[in-house]
């Protein structure tokens, strides 16, 4: 059973997430605030498993207030749900420790999966917003030569293919890189996505992001 922060300046959308998490069975509290400043204090007096961040909070943002309760505490997790697409403030929500980005649309059913599959480890991004995700992080050259192999056993060949990830080359331009096939990118995506415990390109990314660039 795991403890819930909802944080959200809009009463309504705090009362329609509260209402869908109630019926989880892996559900144990939910706790509810409006603004960045009452979250950072409840969870210094609550255990909070995960936190359910808006953006657009009054005062203090949702991404300076997720900075700080990964300061307070990096056990929990993060998961922003928003309307904002940018591709900025994705990226500073990587920086500030978010586990995972959602759209305010998403279905309250998947949100409640998704929750859970963070809460045991996973990195989660809205499909929606994988595109943002990767233009944001080659224009931001994330990869700045830096060694990617982060204890995760990748071949050299991997990593060579794991920094063209970062860099936002599809396996096409991969390919040509390494003059190699795309079959072969393909098989090495493929074990990388494995190794990492990832679901997609996206999280091998946002993994990887996360990583070098707190």
């Amino acid at each position: 059973m795991y403890n819930v922060l909802i944080v959200e300046d809009h009463a309504l959308i705090r009362f329609g997430l509260k209402t869908a998490f109630e019926s989880k069975d892996f559900i144990n509290e939910i706790y509810e605030v409006f603004c960045g400043e009452d979250a950072i204090n409840l969870v210094k007096t609550h255990k909070v498993d995960v936190v359910i961040m808006d953006l657009g909070l009054p005062s203090m943002n949702g991404i300076e207030a997720t900075r700080e309760i990964k300061n307070i505490n990096k056990d929990i997790k993060v998961i922003i749900l928003t309307s904002h697409n940018n591709g900025q403030e994705v990226l500073d929500s990587i920086k500030a420790g978010a586990n995972a980005y959602c759209s305010k649309d998403i279905n309250p059913d998947k949100l409640a999966d998704i929750v859970l599959s963070v809460i045991e480890g996973a990195v989660w991004f809205d499909p929606k917003i994988s595109e943002i995700v990767l233009n944001a992080l080659s224009t931001n050259n994330v990869n700045s030569d830096i060694d990617m192999d982060f204890d995760y056993n990748l071949t050299d060949r991997e990593n060579d293919v794991l920094k063209y990830i970062c860099e936002g080359l599809n396996n096409n331009e991969i390919s040509k890189m390494l003059d190699v096939s795309v079959n072969t990118v393909k098989v090495h995506v493929s074990s990388i996505i494995q190794k990492l415990g990832v679901e997609d390109r996206t999280q091998v990314v946002v993994k990887a992001f996360k990583k070098f660039y707190k």
